[in-house]
């Protein structure tokens, strides 16, 4: 390949080096299973051990140092690409794949034809923000045919010009349009930072009164199926988000960030933006207004349904057999939400799954 290295601007990092350089070698590191530690822009004892390792599993000289003939090594294992999305650098990025002005301006064209983009891309050659955003829904859109669509899209010019390193070009920028993708929000998320599901990450004493409530429930013979316990403060975030998003409460733009959530809530126009945040909220199956801090996050609130056949008979805190009809399920039935009260687990009528340490 006859790449532009030279474009990237590459400092030498070693120990002692900080800033957003050191931390886009760190990602690259920890997504390649050599240990850094904290991904915090500052080249220390840990980052200088794995530079080392990785050296020694490439075969370069061990210095610990990144010098360009590490970074040669690393470029061919994808790293322009962590330069072009945690370092910011689109620009170094497509100027090292040898795109110019002119096959810039072509991506730009190419990108607004294979994804129908509305507004289409400015064609200015300048692969700014918007077109970052277009180069993100152009991916969505088309998915697993977008690098065969943009090939067949780019001009004769443009391939003219690359020539042979016209598909590894074309690779980095798939690399790259996927992980834009992959960060967009929309449905996908749901399985990130799940929901725990054991009684035992529960709060105390709350734990305890909700396990003393479910042995009693055993003994009856009632059965019991847990959705959620404890919600990670990043699930309630992204919930509350988007749902907010959803109703226009807020604008995508204006979203607060989150520490660990990696996610861009900014679509390529404003109704994309909407949808995938209403996508969110459907996926999640909210029903009510998520908020920032509750029970379900201080390990005070347990969703779960319990059921039983016939006549439930089960003790409540004091000892006390009751007797439990129908509905034969915990989401209609006021007589257990009495026993469950009994323990100190208290039901949210509004809320068919959701118990708590106090009803809210």
């Amino acid at each position: 390949m006859s790449f532009k290295i030279e474009a990237l601007q590459l400092p030498t990092l070693q120990r002692g080096s900080e800033g957003r350089n050191v931390t886009v070698w760190q990602r690259f590191l920890l997504d390649n299973d050599f240990s850094i530690g904290a991904v915090d822009g500052d080249f220390g004892n840990v980052s200088d051990k794995a530079t080392r390792e990785y050296q020694t599993k490439n075969g370069l000289r061990v210095t610990g140092i990144v010098d360009i003939a590490t970074y040669q090594k690393a470029l061919t294992q994808g790293f322009a690409v962590y330069i072009a999305f945690y370092g910011n650098g689109v620009t170094k990025f497509l100027s090292y794949l040898n795109f110019g002005d002119n096959e810039v301006k072509d991506l730009q064209k190419s990108l607004t034809a294979i994804a129908t983009l509305n507004p289409p891309l400015v064609v200015d050659g300048d692969f700014g923000a918007n077109s970052i955003r277009g180069l993100a829904e152009a991916y969505k859109k088309r998915d697993v045919n977008f690098p065969d669509d943009l090939a067949q899209k780019l001009s004769t010019a443009t391939k003219a010009k690359l020539g042979d390193d016209f598909a590894p070009a074309l690779n980095n920028i798939t690399a790259y349009a996927k992980r834009l993708r992959e960060r967009l929000s929309g449905k996908n998320w749901i399985n990130s930072f799940l929901d725990r599901d054991s009684i035992d990450d529960l709060a105390s004493p709350f734990r305890q009164k909700v396990r003393a409530f479910e042995r009693a429930l055993q003994d009856a013979g009632a059965t019991i199926s847990v959705a959620s316990v404890l919600r990670p403060p990043e699930r309630a975030y992204l919930m509350h988000y988007a749902f907010r998003i959803s109703r226009n409460e807020i604008a995508a733009q204006n979203v607060p960030p989150m520490p660990n959530v990696d996610i861009n809530w900014v679509h390529y126009n404003n109704a994309i933006s909407i949808q995938a945040a209403k996508d969110m909220v459907y996926a999640y199956n909210i029903a009510y207004r998520p908020v920032l801090t509750s029970r379900h996050t201080r390990g005070l609130a347990i969703d779960w349904e319990i059921t039983w056949n016939g006549t439930l008979k089960v003790k409540n805190a004091n000892g006390n057999i009751v007797n439990i009809g129908e509905p034969c399920t915990s989401y209609e039935n006021s007589a257990l939400w009495q026993v469950g009260r009994s323990y100190g687990v208290i039901k949210l009528a509004s809320d068919r799954p959701h118990w708590s340490s106090d009803g809210h």
